[in-house]
């Protein structure tokens, strides 16, 4: 049975599976985000950096894409607001080479999904289940000093 849900998400078959496994255990989980487009990604990434202009260069692993998005954003400081923000976040993004591209998140790829932080006492079962959860590559809770909960994954061959 699908959960549709999970089916919006839009993710490759790895974390398509881990979401069902996760949705299945816990089963009030409230997924925030699955694959993004571009400028789906531009529009996540420039909600945190209204609140922290150096959320990008906190948050993701240093390399080519993410010191174009860092530059743009240290050299464009009178861009506050998120759709100023977004907009600029986007054309850096456009100018970037497809694998340069692919680098920024695994969110482009559908290899990643966000979930609705939950406190504790129950917050700690679920935190348990994704760590266990096929595929993972990556967990975070916080990211760049913001709660977030983000899992990515492997896609197997």
């Amino acid at each position: 049975m699908t959960e549709p849900t999970i089916e919006a998400l839009e993710l490759r078959a790895t974390a398509k599976a881990a979401a069902y496994d996760l949705k299945a255990a816990h089963p009030d989980t409230v997924f925030t985000s699955g694959r993004r487009t571009p400028q789906d990604q531009a529009r996540a990434m420039s909600q945190n950096v209204v609140i922290n202009r150096q959320w990008i260069a906190q948050t993701y692993r240093n390399g080519v894409a993410i010191r174009a998005l860092q530059f743009w954003i240290d050299t464009h400081p009178q861009a506050r607001t998120a759709l100023e923000l977004e907009a600029g976040l986007y054309e850096v993004m456009m100018q970037l080479t497809p694998s340069k591209l692919a680098s920024i998140s695994k969110h482009l790829s559908g290899d990643a999904f966000d979930v609705k932080p939950v406190p504790d006492p129950a917050g700690a079962k679920v935190v348990t289940t994704i760590r266990s959860l096929g595929g993972l590559q990556k967990f975070l809770e916080r990211e760049g000093g913001l709660v977030r909960w983000h899992a990515q994954f492997v896609e197997s061959l």
